[in-house]
C-alpha cells in the first residue's frame, strides 16, 4: 500500500518491499564538499559509502530481497546481515516519509549540483533564505521580519535573484528557502523558482498559502518546486483570524495543503506556538495528520523583531509550556512513520541556549528583499555591523570576508562564562540578537543560559508577563509602529 493511500499507516520495509524515493527526496552531488547527500524537505542527510550504495540501487521496482542478494555477492557478506542492515536503513528513511512503495509517477529527474562552467567550489552556506518581499496579507504579531519593513520599490528583480541563486549554488548551498513576507505576492514567483531549479537548489516555499490558487501551485510543481511549508496560526477559525489579522485564512490553508499532496509536493505544517494558540496544540497536530503532512514544526516563539514588540501578549506560562513538551513527546511516539516533528522549546524557560541559526555565519545566509546579506534574520538589530549587498559584492566574498559574517564566528569574540564553557562549540553562546536585546551587549551570554548573569532576571520577566493580562497585539503592518508608540 502506498503512503498516499492512507497517511495514517506506517510504510513498513520488508524483504518483499519495492521502495523508491518520493517526488520530494533525491540524491544530490555536493561538489562543494565532495560528497553525495540525500536532499529532503529542509534537510541534507550525509551518507556513508554503504548507505549510498543502497540508495543508488532503490528504484521502486527492485525488491529488498533482490537488492540484498546483489549486495551480498558484491561485498562477499552474509545475506542475513546485509538484509538486516538494509531494512534498518530504509525503515529509518521511510519513517521520515522519504520513501514509498513503487515508483512515484510524479517523480522528476532534476539537474542537481552541477558545476557552473567548471568553476571551483568553495565550502560555504548549506542554506540560503531568500526573503523575496516583505509584503504580506497577514499581519502576524510574531513575524520575524524587521520592524522597518522594506518597500516593494527596493525589491530585487528575478534576474538579480537568479544570479544570487547561481552564486549560492557555486559555493555549496543545497537548500533554498523562498520566504517573505509572503513570497507568493511576487508576480514573478514562477520565473524566480525556475532560476532556482536551474541552479540545482532544493526548493522550499515558505508561505501563508492564502494567495495561492490550485493552478498556480500546479505550475510551481511542474517547474520543480520540491516542498511547501504552510504556516498555521491556529486551527480554530476565529482564533486564526484574530492572530493573523486576516479573515478566512484557515479554509484556504486546508485546501492548499491538500493540493500539495495531490501534486506530490513535500508538505510541512509550521505552527508558531504562543499564549493565544497553545491550548490548541493537539488539534494543530491532528490537522497536520489530516492533511497528510510529512513534517510539523512546532516552534515556541523566538522573541525578536515583531515578537519582541508583542512579547507580553504572546508569552505563555511555564506550566502551560511544559504541557506542550509532554504533548509533543506523546505524539512523536504515536505517529512514528506518519508525522515527523521539529520542536523548538521556549527560550525563557530553558536552561541552555540554542545555537544561533546553526552557528553565526556557519550554515545559513539570509538575503533581504533589497539584497542585503545577513548571518541571521535579526542581525540588523545589532550595533556596529556593516552588511554587504549581493548586488554589489559576490556572495562568496560576503560569506568569507564580510565583517558582519565574521563578527561572531568561532570562539575568539566570546566572553566568560562562554569562553571556558565545555558547550561553547555546541551552542556558540546562543543567540546574539537575544543577548543584545536583553543586555545591550551582543557578545554577552544568551540570557536563556542558566550560566548567564542575566538568566534570573530573564526568567522573572517571563513569569511576570505570562501571568499578567495580555495586552492587545501590535499587528505587523507598515504603519503599525507609527500608530503604536509604546
Amino acid at each position: 500500500m502506498r503512503m498516499s493511500d492512507n497517511p495514517s499507516i506506517r510504510y513498513q520495509i520488508t524483504p518483499s518491499s519495492r521502495p523508491g524515493f518520493t517526488r520530494y527526496s533525491r540524491l544530490h552531488e555536493d561538489h562543494a564538499r565532495n560528497r553525495t547527500v540525500l536532499l529532503a524537505p529542509e534537510r541534507a542527510y550525509e551518507l556513508d559509502p554503504i548507505s549510498l550504495e543502497v540508495l543508488q540501487n532503490i528504484d521502486g521496482a527492485t525488491t529488498i530481497n533482490n537488492l540484498c542478494q546483489r549486495l551480498a555477492e558484491k561485498f562477499t557478506a552474509p545475506l542475513e546481515i546485509i538484509t538486516r542492515d538494509v531494512i534498518q536503513l530504509l525503515q529509518g528513511l521511510s519513517d521520515k516519509r522519504l520513501l514509498q512503495e513503487g515508483l512515484n509517477p510524479l517523480t522528476k529527474k532534476t539537474v542537481s549540483g552541477n558545476k557552473q562552467n567548471d568553476a571551483g567550489y568553495l565550502p560555504g552556506p548549506t542554506g540560503l533564505l531568500a526573503e523575496l518581499t516583505h509584503r504580506c496579507p497577514l499581519q502576524c504579531p510574531y513575524c520575524s521580519n524587521p520592524l522597518e519593513l522594506e518597500r516593494v520599490t527596493s525589491e530585487m528583480s528575478a534576474a538579480e535573484w537568479a544570479e544570487t541563486f547561481r552564486q549560492a549554488a557555486s559555493i555549496g548551498a543545497l537548500q533554498l528557502h523562498l520566504s517573505g513576507g509572503e513570497p507568493t505576492a511576487r508576480r514573478d514567483l514562477e520565473e524566480i523558482l525556475g532560476h532556482a531549479v536551474e541552479a540545482g537548489l532544493y526548493t522550499n516555499l515558505i508561505t501563508s498559502a492564502v494567495l495561492l490558487s490550485k493552478d498556480q501551485l500546479s505550475r510551481l510543481a511542474n517547474i520543480g518546486l520540491d516542498h511547501i511549508q504552510i504556516s498555521i496560526q491556529d486551527v480554530v477559525e476565529e482564533n486564526s483570524d484574530l492572530i493573523s489579522g486576516y479573515k478566512g485564512a484557515l479554509e484556504k490553508k486546508y485546501a492548499v495543503a491538500r493540493w500539495a499532496r495531490e501534486l506530490g509536493i513535500g508538505l510541512t505544517i509550521n505552527a508558531p506556538i504562543h499564549r493565544k494558540n497553545i491550548m490548541n496544540l493537539e488539534k494543530i497536530i491532528e490537522f497536520a495528520v489530516e492533511v497528510d503532512a510529512q513534517r510539523i514544526e512546532i516552534a515556541h516563539i523566538q522573541y525578536y523583531a515583531w515578537a519582541q514588540k508583542n512579547r507580553a501578549a504572546l508569552i505563555p506560562t511555564k506550566e502551560i509550556f511544559l504541557e506542550t513538551v509532554n504533548i509533543v513527546e506523546a505524539a512523536k511516539q504515536r505517529l512514528i512513520g506518519v508525522l515527523n516533528f521539529d520542536f523548538v522549546i521556549h527560550d525563557y524557560y530553558a536552561s541552555r541556549p540554542k545555537k544561533c541559526t546553526g552557528g553565526w555565519g556557519q550554515s545559513i545566509i539570509v538575503v533581504t528583499p533589497s539584497g542585503t546579506a545577513l548571518p541571521c534574520h535579526a542581525a540588523q538589530t545589532l550595533p556596529g555591523l556593516t552588511f554587504d549587498n549581493v548586488k554589489d559584492q559576490p556572495l562568496s566574498k560576503i560569506w568569507e570576508t564580510s565583517s558582519a559574517f565574521n563578527a561572531y564566528r568561532g570562539l575568539e569574540w566570546m566572553k566568560e562564562p562562554c569562553r571556558s564553557c565545555d558547550r561553547r562549540e555546541l551552542d556558540y553562546g546562543g543567540c546574539r540578537c537575544q543577548a543584545y536585546a536583553f543586555s545591550q551587549d551582543p557578545a554577552a551570554t544568551d540570557p536563556a543560559c542558566a550560566l548567564s548573569s542575566d538568566h534570573t532576571t530573564f526568567a522573572a520577566l517571563a513569569e511576570h508577563e505570562a501571568y499578567a493580562p495580555a495586552p492587545a497585539f501590535i499587528y505587523r503592518r507598515y504603519d503599525a509602529l507609527s500608530k503604536n508608540k509604546n
